[in-house]
């Protein structure tokens, strides 16, 4: 081994014989043999610990033109001692290191320190990444004004790893900064504010923003990116829960370096309402301007409030949250963002119109999913709470045309039922002093009645799976006749009541008698199957199918549990059919 190291070190120093490259120097036209030769005999010393006697060689005067065109080479050996904090040989690779920086060509830097940062394994990356950030910056800053293009690839290139970093989720992880994505957001804000500062003097001196501006388009372009990722991921700590948070420093200047270089905050929040009036450049603005970053940007704004103070508070609430509406579409699961513009905004505020842009009409039917389909309860009943909000923000005539869209597209009992209770408060509402409206009495309200007051598929309706909504439509109609006097008919239900017999109640009826004659009958069944099996201990399981899909099994206790739950829910059902025909005849309309 020793052997090995000597005769490598030989052909190290044989490399730098000036009369061995004499030719080669003038011309500075090496061949590849001469770089494989340099490197390969540069790593292996630096890996065997002879970093020191690399060092000398580097430094030496006589071999200055070899290490400016071949120094980047040693690259990755000098990178991988220099993560190695307890390495002997650190301080002497830093020394070759830093020479390496000052004297080898930029742009071949640029590459070479870009593929480390490429390369790093995946336990590593933090640690390369702040290690190189500082050598990175002072390299690009020697390129003058043609660096725009290398500083855009080092921002993407660095940015791209950064997001391979997993998020921290607790404030105890923010704080212990585990994975390295804190200290690599503080080191990349470090790296990028001599080239803000650069496109700040330039606007300064010509005293406008020009669109051609390469180096501002790469920050641009870095601001962006860092708000789709990490900070579409990041859930920010406020003050109170975390005082010193370095995430939610990384956004406030996020925010602030996009002001600066002449990207005001209300413009790239609008930006998607005005450049549909903008035709030419259409694909460019959607790569310039990505949608995902501009809904983070809402998000930081109106739910974590970070730069507020640099938002101007002159734009109306319904317009903002017109803004915001494609964003909430998009960040649905961050419902926060939706919440705060609505909570800005007056109840029964926002016109009809609205429903017939896209967003105002997808996103309560995007919050019918989640509170019907998330696993998790906590968004169940948030969801539930933003879409009631929802409701109440708009006009009479807006909500009447959401309830009818709603309840045609919601295709869940339970969502209806809820639907169809809002639908009952809106009539209350209405038939009070001086709250009469077109919407929710008379001609309008009829066709809402008739859509509300119907079985799905008729007496062959599963009244279980639609017990909501049919509870719900049933206390509606028992509401409208007690509440609605024969002789005012203020909603015209009077007027309509034969109809809604013919089309509800007596489908209903003879459904309900269909469904508890076969539950009774299959009751009976089931109490002589147990009789007969024995103990309740010995019985054995039994097979439930519910709309084609086999349940796990049963025993005879629990399938006798479920049918006498069934029959008893068809008792409520009977209860309340009954009483309405009671209120009915006993006014003579029946």
């Amino acid at each position: 081994r020793i052997l090995d190291r000597i005769f490598i070190f030989i052909i190290f120093r044989l490399l730098f014989r000036t009369d061995f490259f004499q030719q080669t120097i003038q011309d500075e036209n090496f061949s590849p043999v001469d770089f494989d030769l340099f490197q390969s005999a540069g790593k292996t010393c630096i890996e065997q610990g002879d970093g020191a006697q690399v060092l000398s060689i580097i430094i030496d005067d006589k071999n200055t033109n070899i290490v400016r065109c071949m120094g980047w080479n040693l690259l990755e050996p000098l990178v991988k001692v220099l993560l190695k904090k307890e390495d002997k040989n650190r301080p002497h690779c830093h020394a070759i290191f830093t020479h390496i920086i000052e004297v080898c060509s930029s742009k071949e830097l640029v590459v070479g320190l870009l593929e480390q940062v490429e390369e790093a394994e995946s336990d590593a990356i933090a640690e390369v990444i702040i290690l190189l950030l500082r050598p990175l910056q002072t390299v690009l800053l020697k390129l003058g004004k043609k660096k725009s293009s290398s500083v855009g690839m080092a921002l993407s290139t660095v940015l791209g790893q950064v997001a391979q970093l997993p998020v921290p989720l607790s404030k105890e992880q923010e704080e212990d900064d585990v994975f390295g994505l804190c200290r690599c957001c503080t080191a990349l804000l470090d790296f990028i504010r001599p080239f803000v500062e650069e496109v700040k003097e330039n606007i300064k001196h010509s005293r406008s923003v020009s669109r051609d501006d390469e180096l501002k388009g790469e920050i641009l372009k870095f601001c962006m990116k860092s708000l789709s990722e990490p900070l579409l991921e990041v859930q920010l700590k406020d003050p109170d829960t975390l005082e010193q948070s370095p995430l939610r420093d990384f956004a406030t200047e996020i925010l602030v370096i996009l002001s600066s270089i002449g990207e005001p905050l209300p413009n790239l929040l609008c930006h998607n309402m005005l450049r549909k009036r903008e035709v030419p450049g259409f694909l460019e603005e959607e790569v310039r301007y990505p949608k995902e970053s501009l809904a983070c940007l809402a998000h930081l704004l109106f739910v974590k409030h970070i730069a507020m103070d640099i938002f101007p508070a002159v734009l109306s609430p319904i317009f903002l949250l017109q803004c915001n509406m494609e964003y909430v579409e998009l960040l649905l699961s961050r419902y926060e963002l939706y919440e705060k513009s609505l909570v800005r905004v007056e109840d029964c505020s926002l016109p009809v119109d609205l429903l017939d842009l896209k967003p105002f009409f997808s996103v309560p039917q995007n919050l019918v999913k989640v509170m019907t389909l998330c696993p998790v309860q906590t968004v169940r009943t948030k969801g539930l709470s933003v879409f009631q909000l929802s409701i109440d923000k708009f006009t009479t005539e807006a909500k009447y045309k959401l309830f009818r869209c709603l309840l045609k597209t919601s295709e869940h009992a339970g969502v209806e039922g809820y639907i169809i209770k809002n639908i009952k408060n809106q009539i209350d509402l209405s038939l009070g002093p001086g709250n009469e409206n077109e919407w929710f009495l008379g001609k309008h309200l009829l066709p809402l009645l008739h859509q509300v007051l119907r079985l799905p598929q008729g007496p062959e309706t599963d009244l279980l799976h639609n017990l909501d909504r049919i509870m719900e439509s049933l206390n509606l109609l028992r509401y409208l006749l007690i509440r609605d006097k024969e002789w005012e008919n203020e909603t015209g239900i009077w007027s309509e009541l034969h109809k809604i017999e013919d089309s509800f109640l007596k489908p209903l009826r003879m459904g309900l008698n269909m469904s508890k004659a076969h539950y009774e009958a299959e009751l009976k069944n089931a109490k002589e199957n147990k009789k007969s099996s024995g103990t309740e201990s010995k019985a054995a399981a039994c097979t439930v199918t519910v709309e084609n899909e086999r349940l796990p099994n049963m025993t005879p206790e629990m399938q006798l549990q479920v049918l006498q739950s069934a029959l008893f829910t068809f008792d409520l059902i009977e209860s309340v059919l009954a009483r309405i025909e009671e209120i009915a005849e006993a006014k003579g309309r029946v």
